[in-house]
Order: structure tokens, then sequence, then C-alpha cells
């Protein structure tokens, strides 16, 4: 599943993060009519050029709240901490996160660039899970260091996700972000 990837046909940036999708489903032989891709920008031109890549296109803004039943990759390189947020609030239990891996925006990066309050009130999936993650940082090549500055891949091992306090896994409340002064996602 991708989230976020931008206007391909005018920002060369996400261009290549497009190339990198595609390379990437090549490389693991995951058929591209199994890349589910959305942004809420994404022109009629965009959507014929991956409809005719054979790709999924998503034109449903789920902000993130994709549920999942079986192992699944998400590719969000760049994107808003609410949507990570959502997307982990939407899997919320050790069964659905031991089952996915995020290639996106360092979750370390989030926790040291925002105070712990806000952290806790407006992202609190993602402080909830931070010591259930494992990450791992993408290398830093100096052609492509506005492409995937700040990207990791984060997978959620079981044993863990188990080590996580139980009171971690009953607060299940949809996120609202009532109190977010900057929301990095177009909502429905």
């Amino acid at each position: 599943v991708c989230y976020g990837i931008g206007n391909f046909s005018s920002c060369v940036i996400s261009r290549y993060q497009l190339a990198f999708l595609l390379l990437l489903l090549e490389k693991l032989q995951i058929p591209k009519s199994r890349c589910y891709i959305f942004d809420p920008l994404f022109s009629e031109l965009e959507i014929g050029v991956l409809n005719d890549l054979g790709i999924t296109v998503v034109l449903e803004n789920e902000e993130g709240k994709h549920h999942i039943h079986e192992f699944t990759i998400f590719y969000m390189i760049h994107c808003g901490k609410a949507l990570y947020n959502n997307l982990l609030w939407s899997n919320w239990s050790v069964d659905a996160l031991s089952k996915m891996m995020i290639i996106g925006n360092s979750f370390t990066g989030i926790e040291e660039r925002l105070l712990a309050r806000i952290l806790k009130r407006d992202y609190l999936y993602i402080a909830k899970v931070l010591k259930g993650t494992e990450e791992s940082a993408f290398p830093i090549h100096p052609q492509y260091v506005d492409i995937f500055n700040d990207t990791s891949i984060h997978w959620f091992p079981l044993q863990k996700l188990k080590e996580l306090p139980t009171e971690a896994w009953k607060f299940q409340e949809e996120p609202t972000y009532q109190e977010c002064d900057d929301l990095e996602i177009i909502r429905k």
C-alpha cells in the first residue's frame, strides 16, 4: 500500500519515489495489481499512468486507516505524522502490527523533533508503539538526499509488541487531532 507519493508528473522527487516503488515491487516479486496507491493530489493523467502500469489506484481517501489481515508493506515516504498515526490506530493489535512493515519517515526522528507532550497528545499511537518498533534508516546517498531523507524501514517484532504494557492496548480511541496545530494530512 502506497500513500502520499505526490504529483510525479510535475515533481522529480515523486518520480524517483515512484521508480523506487516499482523496483521494490519487482525485487519482492509483488504483482503490480496487488499494489494499492493513493494520493489526494493525483491528477487524472497520473491516475491513467498508474492504471497503465497495472497498479491499483485507490479512489477513496482512507486517511491512512487501512486495516490489514495479511503481511503488508506500507510505502509512505514523507507523509504527515497523522497518516502514520491513523495507520497504527486502524491496526492496533499485536497480531496486525506484527504483520506490517512501514517504509517512511523515521519514528525515532518524529520522537526527537516533537515535544513529548505533543507526541502523546496528537500522535498517541506513534508514541505508544515506539518501544515495540525496530527501525533501520535508509542509507544516505548524496545524489538522493532530498528524496529519501529521514526515511526508515519499520517493523514490529511479535516479541517486542508482547512486551508493551497491557494498558497500551486498552485505549483504542480513534484520533481526532482537535488540538493539532499543523495537521499534515488532507482529510476526506
